[in-house]
């Protein structure tokens, strides 16, 4: 169990180091899946971002792929919000529909983020709803405002009241909040994709870190299992996070989307197993999540290679282009276009 765990951990670790999400929202349904109680699967979820996000959090901060000013606002709206998250989830533990009530949200937010960025990756980020989000976002001037990379500006209101929102399903359904905080910050307040990543990882972090200590004063964290799926993630976040350099924008958000839907599925799988006492829907959740994973660190590993192999000229600029005020971490090629 201990060696699965570890390499579950490195596959974890690209994909939280690629996407900007602490990977919990893989761990804790796979720590549902293997028999972990509800509290424990959150807690420990919880604990394993926090671990993962402080190597991204460094290795973005390098890349120059980090909004401190957004991430700072968001932070604080977060915390408030996993507070009353995780206020809900004991209760729900002591009336016995936790893990009935978790499941059934990560399977509806899991495959309806996982719809929209399908749906946008396929229309290839021209979707004319998509831009008319951001433009409304945009449009609410409440001040003070937050300036973002691109030049745009944001109500730190409406920061405050998303990241709340976020930071309460983070603490429900033990997410770091990455898979939401990436789309709300590309799709509705007009983020760059990588810069988002970065910024998603540095939220992660703190809000990881708080949900951790609640967890841990009830118990609820197995430092065990944490420590041996962090051992393999330290390895596999730093080669995730080298891979938002080489893969195009479009591709990410595809491999986003899969991840998303797989995790629903896998999760949707086991409780109606479970439920019914259909043991072979249980193994295909278990097959489908860490398959799911295996599948999508691969394709993201071997884009990588076969971008450094076909442009090993466009990846050796590590640092924005000096002459350009509005670069904002965006890495160029020689001809000029970015490299997302």
């Amino acid at each position: 169990m201990a060696a699965l765990f570890v390499g579950f951990g490195l596959l974890v670790g690209i994909l939280f180091g690629f996407f900007g999400m602490g990977g919990s929202f893989l761990v804790t349904p796979a720590l549902l899946v293997v028999g972990y109680p509800a509290p424990v699967a959150v807690g420990s979820g919880l604990a394993f971002v926090f671990g993962t996000s402080v190597i991204g959090a460094l290795r973005h901060r390098d890349h120059g792929q980090i909004s401190y000013s957004l991430a700072t606002v968001m932070i604080l709206g977060m915390t408030v919000g996993i507070e009353v998250g995780t206020r809900v989830v004991f209760l729900l533990a002591e009336a016995g529909s936790a893990d009935v009530v978790i499941s059934v949200v990560y399977v509806g937010l899991l495959g309806a983020v996982g719809l929209f960025v399908l749906r946008d990756a396929r229309t290839d980020g021209s979707d004319v709803e998509t831009s008319r989000v951001t433009t409304t976002v945009q449009t609410i001037k409440l001040p003070p405002l937050v300036s973002l990379p691109g030049g745009a500006t944001v109500s730190a209101w409406v920061i405050l009241v998303v990241g709340s929102a976020v930071g309460t399903l983070s603490g429900w359904v033990g997410v770091g909040g990455g898979f939401l905080l990436l789309p709300v910050m590309i799709y509705g307040f007009g983020v760059p994709t990588t810069i988002a990543a970065g910024t998603s990882i540095l939220q992660i972090m703190v809000s990881g870190a708080f949900g951790t200590f609640v967890y841990a004063q009830s118990g609820a964290v197995d430092i065990a299992v944490v420590a041996v799926l962090l051992v393999g993630s330290a390895l596999g976040a730093r080669i995730g996070t080298g891979a938002t350099r080489l893969v195009n924008e479009a591709d990410v958000k595809g491999y986003f989307a899969g991840m998303l839907l797989a995790g629903g599925i896998a999760t949707a799988s086991k409780q109606i197993g479970t439920a019914y006492g259909v043991e072979t829907l249980e193994t295909v959740s278990a097959v489908l999540l860490f398959g799911t994973a295996v599948l999508v660190s691969g394709a993201i590993v071997t884009a990588s290679i076969n971008a450094l192999r076909e442009e090993p000229s466009s990846v050796s600029l590590s640092q924005p282009r000096p002459d350009s005020d509005d670069s904002h971490g965006q890495y160029y090629r020689p001809d000029d276009r970015p490299l997302h």
